[in-house]
């Protein structure tokens, strides 16, 4: 069976644990890296990872791009969000379907 991780900061691993995902704290990009690549050999279907460690290890990250599982995706930290992960959805559907129906408002203004 799949299972589904979040690797982040100790605050934000504090938000997923009663959901029963399983958490990973990681407080640097060696140990984020470390952990992606462990999950990644656990049958771990999905990963979130938070944009402030992702974008420490996106050379890690990218190796799974186009691979099936895991599929990772980047969540915002207990301190915000930096707008890779949106970034990353509107690229993926960019090239999934040829258009940008995500900000294509933003665009025309």
């Amino acid at each position: 069976m799949y299972k589904i991780g979040v690797i982040a900061d100790h605050d934000t691993v504090l938000s997923f644990k009663s959901t029963g995902i399983d958490t990973f704290p990681a407080i640097d990009e060696v140990e984020a890296a470390d952990t992606l690549m462990k999950l990644a050999r656990e049958n771990y279907a999905v990963i979130f990872i938070t944009e402030h460690l992702a974008e420490k290890i996106r050379e890690k990250i990218d190796f799974f791009m186009d691979k099936i599982l895991p599929i990772i995706t980047l969540i915002p930290s207990n301190r915000g969000t930096l707008g890779i992960g949106i970034n990353d959805v509107k690229k993926s559907v960019e090239k999934a379907i040829g258009a940008d129906i995500i900000f294509e408002r933003e665009g025309r203004e």
